[in-house]
């Protein structure tokens, strides 16, 4: 793959076209409103280029973690004991044992790994995966830029759509639910919200496939104890939910109204509230602690070594590692600051986490001491896969040494797309304002003409 991704940055050495390719990057972001708040979606010029074989490892990685988590989360519907690690407050636990109404708690989802010798994964977003839309408009801006069209005459390759996968599994959901006629959906998240301009792509797509589709505030909405419906008066039957369960149990006031709908069994939610139990950072701490490793089959619990990192939740008290026995968890996390991450267990965007090797001594002493009174887990750092990028900087393309991660999607637990992020810190974050994002490109061979 080294020799694709050399041949995309040669042809870049080339003046001219590396700078129609900067305008047009910046010109069709501009026409597609891919901007997240105020911030160009990308400045990179290059996908991620990934070979086929590299491609099925990280599918099969992905697929078999979500068949664990899809274990767990059903040891966690049957075992109060269990779910109580969880810290669910108890309106979050009414929600999540509510029946959905469909088959599937998270009919999407998202795995967040880095790709370097191997796939580790380090959060699972279960409630409301971002960046499909996004992801999809930037690889077409991304394959019109006149150092792709010269980079596909040599190399093939394919991108990894998602919308239509996204609008699939929603429409499964709704029929399970017992959906008969077009399904009329609301995407619901708050007024102002960054990435509204993902919501009218999914708005402007779900339209043109035929499915009526409008966006609304979690406050606009009004429940009649049969009805759930807009701010015009028009009924929703399917909710695309992007507001996160604890945002919206913190606000209160209208925006009970699609609880109270979903409870009822008068609306489709998707992802539906049960999405929670797997949604909190604890879903992997529960996964890789030795106590619960019955609950798994042979080849789940030989994934769940492979590709998920030592976590725990802190807590006073024993521990293990790798099967070694941690007289005390504080004590030893205290000890191993830069090689340990702390992270708040209901808290998306970056916020709170706490990379060790980036504070003193001091500095995560406070951490790990304010982190026992709340709910956190630590969690062991792998490896982040670093290279070089072409950026467009101050109109001219400058190669700059960037993170990456590579966060495949799952719907109905297959992998279908993936999002990828740039940063140049070990915490890569679009909410947190940090990142960049790249589409990928999976590149299945050469096609034996010259790029000359």
């Amino acid at each position: 793959m080294q020799e694709a991704v050399e041949s995309y940055h040669e042809l870049l050495a080339d003046e001219e076209l590396a700078g129609a390719s900067v305008e047009q990057l910046q010109a069709a972001q501009h026409a597609a409103n891919l901007y997240f708040g105020e911030h160009p979606l990308s400045i990179s010029l290059r996908p991620r280029l990934i070979s086929a074989a590299e491609w099925a490892r990280a599918v099969s990685a992905a697929e078999s973690i979500g068949g664990a988590l899809a274990t767990l989360e059903a040891a966690l519907l049957a075992d109060a004991d269990l779910r109580s690690e969880l810290e669910l407050d108890p309106l979050e636990e009414r929600l999540a044992l509510a029946h959905p109404g469909c088959r599937l708690s998270s009919p999407s989802a998202r795995l967040d790994s880095f790709f370097a010798d191997e796939v580790r994964y380090v959060e699972y977003n279960a409630e409301s995966p971002a960046g499909m839309a996004y992801g999809d408009a930037l690889a077409e801006v991304m394959d019109s830029l006149p150092v792709m069209k010269r980079f596909r005459r040599r190399w093939q390759v394919r991108t990894l759509p998602t919308r239509q996968s996204q609008l699939d599994c929603m429409l499964q959901a709704y029929r399970e639910w017992g959906g008969a006629a077009s399904p009329s959906i609301a995407i619901v998240d708050w007024k102002g919200v960054p990435t509204v301009a993902e919501f009218e792509m999914f708005r402007e797509y779900f339209v043109s496939k035929g499915v009526p589709c409008l966006i609304a505030d979690p406050d606009s909405l009004s429940y009649d104890g049969t009805s759930l419906r807009a701010e015009d008066g028009s009924e929703i039957t399917l909710v695309y939910r992007r507001v996160l369960t604890s945002e919206l149990l913190a606000h209160g006031g209208g925006s009970d109204a699609i609880c109270r709908a979903y409870l009822d069994g008068n609306v489709v939610v998707v992802n539906t509230f049960r999405a929670k139990l797997l949604h909190k950072k604890m879903s992997l701490a529960l996964l890789s602690d030795d106590r619960y490793a019955s609950l798994f089959s042979r080849q789940q619990r030989q994934a769940i070594a492979r590709h998920i990192p030592w976590t725990r939740r802190l807590r006073e008290g024993r521990s293990t590692r790798q099967g070694e026995d941690i007289a005390d968890l504080p004590a030893y996390v205290g000890e191993h600051r830069e090689t340990l991450v702390l992270k708040p267990n209901d808290e998306y965007g970056g916020k709170g986490v706490v990379l060790g090797w980036t504070v003193d001594d001091h500095e995560w002493e406070q951490v790990v001491r304010m982190a026992l009174h709340e709910t956190y887990v630590v969690q062991e750092a792998v490896p982040v896969p670093r290279e070089l990028w072409p950026l467009a900087l101050g109109g001219a393309v400058e190669m700059v040494d960037m993170a990456v991660d590579m966060d495949p999607y799952l719907f109905g637990g297959q992998v279908g797309g993936v999002l990828i992020r740039l940063a140049s810190s070990a915490l890569l974050n679009v909410t947190a304002g940090t990142g960049s994002v790249v589409p990928t490109f999976v590149v299945e061979g050469e096609t034996g003409e010259s790029v000359s």
